[in-house]
């Protein structure tokens, strides 16, 4: 008779939230646990596994070939432990949640957290708003929002939570080229209508730099930034969320163009003591949120950071 292997929930946990986190250190912070029994607990489910699962990578560990398929399984794992957990405790739970988020996130990750959510809470309906970030605080601030994803930090609204800090960076077409190939003309902007933190930390880069600039197209909406710059009009400013496979981030060492800040993502709330559907709305967008930022480099994790 074939004796199966029961990995451990715990120890999947710890696995997935290292590499996540970016550190070791920071999951052991997170689940409450001495970094000395996250390398325990990393031990113990090679020995499960039979395969070496990390390996040194400068100061950091990185994932194996086997690792990393292990990495895709127990996420799917724990997503479906936690879905029934959540589906099993929120199974009596009624009403409406109201969301708001940025126009980046509209197709890219808003499917996920909503399927999420309403398997747990068949009996919740959500309403989302994709809107502008100025719009989306004040909505908050009113009470027409319960929750919304912004950029940047507002002392305006006191339930904010920081869910990570992303790299702004310059966009355009593949092979765009440099500043110096402009010559007197000024660098061609694309970007959203004011007020704009993107806009605004690209046109301060910009001047500090002393490059000239104009602005060539502005736009309501996410999808007319892509369109002018696949278009070649210009340039614009933003994250590499939703970035479209026609453009590319622009790498400012070989442009000529000034290196941009980072921006945080927040997670507002219009109260501080939200009801179970929104706290689990909540929960779901934070554990999203830091599952895809941390995918854009799950490669390796710092051991002690």
């Amino acid at each position: 008779m074939l004796t199966r292997t029961n990995l451990d929930m715990d120890v999947l946990r710890t696995f997935v939230t290292g590499f996540e986190l970016g550190s070791f250190a920071k999951a052991a912070e997170r689940l409450g646990r001495s970094q000395s029994a996250i390398s325990t607990q990393l031990r113990k489910l090679e020995d499960q596994v039979g395969q070496v699962l990390v390996q040194k990578a400068g100061r950091g560990l990185s994932l194996t070939t086997a690792g990393e398929s292990l990495h895709s399984y127990a996420k799917r794992i724990l997503e479906l432990n936690d879905e029934a957990v959540d589906s099993l405790r929120s199974s009596d739970v009624e009403g409406w949640v109201r969301l708001g988020l940025p126009q980046d996130f509209a197709e890219s990750w808003l499917p996920a957290v909503l399927g999420r959510f309403a398997r747990a809470n068949p009996k919740v309906r959500v309403e989302v708003r994709a809107e502008r970030n100025a719009n989306l605080l004040e909505r908050t601030l009113t009470g027409e929002l319960d929750l919304a994803l912004g950029w940047g930090g507002s002392g305006k609204t006191p339930h904010a939570t920081t869910l990570a800090d992303l790299s702004i960076a310059w966009i355009g077409r593949p092979g765009w080229g440099n500043v110096g190939a402009l010559g007197a003309e000024p660098l061609p902007l694309v970007a959203f209508e004011l007020p704009c933190v993107f806009r605004a930390a690209g046109v301060a880069a910009l001047d500090q730099a002393g490059i000239p600039w104009r602005l060539v197209f502005t736009s309501p909406s996410l999808a007319g930034l892509w369109a002018a710059t696949e278009a070649g009009l210009g340039i614009t400013i933003r994250t590499a969320i939703s970035l479209p496979k026609t453009l590319s981030i622009l790498d400012p060492a070989t442009t000529g163009l000034p290196a941009l800040p980072t921006i945080p993502l927040v997670l507002y709330a219009a109260e501080a003591d939200p009801p179970p559907a929104v706290s689990h709305l909540a929960q779901i967008l934070r554990e999203t949120v830091i599952e895809r930022t941390a995918a854009f480099d799950v490669a390796s994790v710092d051991v002690a950071a």
